[in-house]
């Protein structure tokens, strides 16, 4: 056998069987359906969000599936927004809009931020509902959008996320 050639099929090998797990970390999946909370979020998209209810932050906090998320996952997982985004107040906008502050605003309203014509022509308001549905699938949910992340497909890590959201990114009661 040539030199190298026992390192070459461990790095195959390697490659292989970590594949399936930086695939899924990366939010990718199947697109079959399935009928689970996860091809329900994914089905949604703007033209289909219909009416939402926009309470505070913190009562959203206090509903299911939000109530018993796990927050801790939710920061982990709030490190791939991280890449784009900043979530403090103030913050400036990376390639994507600084998201404090954005429960319950209408899309593309950030100062200063320039939206591809599909947010700017958008109407919907960003709720846990309508951030679950993006966060599935992006491209799906509201087509010709630039944010080129694939999606999170587990319905938790989104709940567990968006959870971390509306703390992280939500002004703080300051009595």
């Amino acid at each position: 056998m040539p030199r190298g050639w026992l390192e070459v099929k461990a790095k195959t090998v390697a490659a292989l069987l970590l594949a399936p797990w930086l695939v899924a970390a990366c939010g990718g999946g199947s697109d079959s359906s399935s009928g689970s909370a996860e091809d329900s979020a994914a089905a949604l998209t703007a033209a289909t969000l219909g009416e939402q209810s926009v309470l505070a932050p913190a009562d959203y906090l206090q509903q299911p599936p939000y109530a018993g998320a796990d927050r801790d996952n939710g920061q982990r997982l709030a490190q791939m927004c991280k890449a784009c985004h900043t979530m403090n107040e103030g913050g400036v906008h990376m390639i994507g809009p600084n998201l404090f502050g954005f429960f319950g605003k209408p899309v593309g309203a950030a100062e200063r931020y320039a939206y591809s014509a599909a947010l700017q022509q958008a109407e919907f308001t960003w709720t846990p509902r309508a951030l679950d549905a993006w966060l599935a699938r992006p491209a799906r949910f509201l087509p010709g959008n630039r944010m080129s992340f694939p999606g999170v497909s587990s319905a938790s890590d989104r709940a567990d996320l968006i959870a971390y959201l509306l703390e992280a990114s939500s002004p703080q009661d300051r009595d």
